[in-house]
């Protein structure tokens, strides 16, 4: 028994010893790109192909979060993500529980959740675009940041722009799913109610706005998985970049 557990107690400690070889190596590549010593980032990859890499793991993460959130559900069923009841107009869904109108609250929601899932199906072409604008010196620091600093890197460059282009799309999937059909009710019956003040958000924006949110959470998870589980670098430069092989 003595010389098992010798055994076991051996083998944990050589595995952890090559767990930390591996932490040191992918350290001292990143601490060399970032002093400039070396015109090469981890082994034998040039500054480009370091760009190459992170905008093909924005590529491929972009892709998978539009395709999971623009999938039926991907919105509604998923709580990470989900549209709820616009915060701004609470007291809207609250009066209409209480006046016998929950389930028209509940398809609401739905419809809300439909849209966002419609114009997700648009998302990943407008993020290549972006993606395709990263710089060397972005790609160092985006190599050295937190597990979604290049979630938030293409977030910053592109939200603004990003809102433009959705709007428009989110507008066409509202109609196509027909939520305003779906709020009216709501809406009306509760502004009839004496004495309360009168409300009516902007569906398009508060739907364009969850909609990105998702998006680049969604993102992010991606861009976590790809920098630490080797089995999501699904390509050679994705391993040689976030695997330092």
């Amino acid at each position: 028994m003595k010389r098992l557990i010798l055994l076991i107690t051996a083998a944990l400690t050589i595995q952890s010893s090559s767990a930390q070889n591996l932490i040191n190596k992918a350290t001292n590549a990143i601490n060399s790109a970032a002093s400039g010593t070396n015109s090469n980032v981890g082994k034998n990859l040039s500054n480009d192909e370091v760009v190459k890499g992170l905008r093909e793991a924005l590529t491929i993460g972009s892709g998978n979060a539009a395709g999971s959130a623009s999938k039926p559900d991907g919105f509604l069923k998923n709580n990470l993500i989900k549209i709820p009841f616009p915060k701004e107009a609470k007291i809207v869904e609250t009066k209409a529980r209480q006046i016998g109108m929950g389930s028209q609250v509940d398809r609401f929601v739905t419809t809300m959740n439909r849209a966002a899932e419609e114009a997700s199906k648009e998302a990943k072409p407008v993020f290549i675009n972006a993606i395709k604008t990263m710089s060397i010196t972005d790609g160092i620091s985006i190599l050295r940041g937190g597990d979604n600093a290049a979630t938030t890197y293409l977030k910053g460059r592109t939200s603004a722009e990003l809102t433009n282009k959705f709007s428009p799309i989110v507008k066409k999937a509202i109609n196509k799913v027909e939520l305003t059909k779906y709020w009216k009710p709501i809406i009306n019956g509760y502004n009839k109610i004496p004495g309360v003040k009168r409300q009516n958000p902007d569906l398009d924006r508060y739907v364009t706005e969850k909609t990105l949110e998702g998006l680049f959470t969604l993102l992010g998870q991606e861009e976590a998985k790809i920098r630490k589980d080797p089995v999501a670098q699904v390509t050679d430069l994705l391993r040689r970049v976030f695997g330092g092989k």
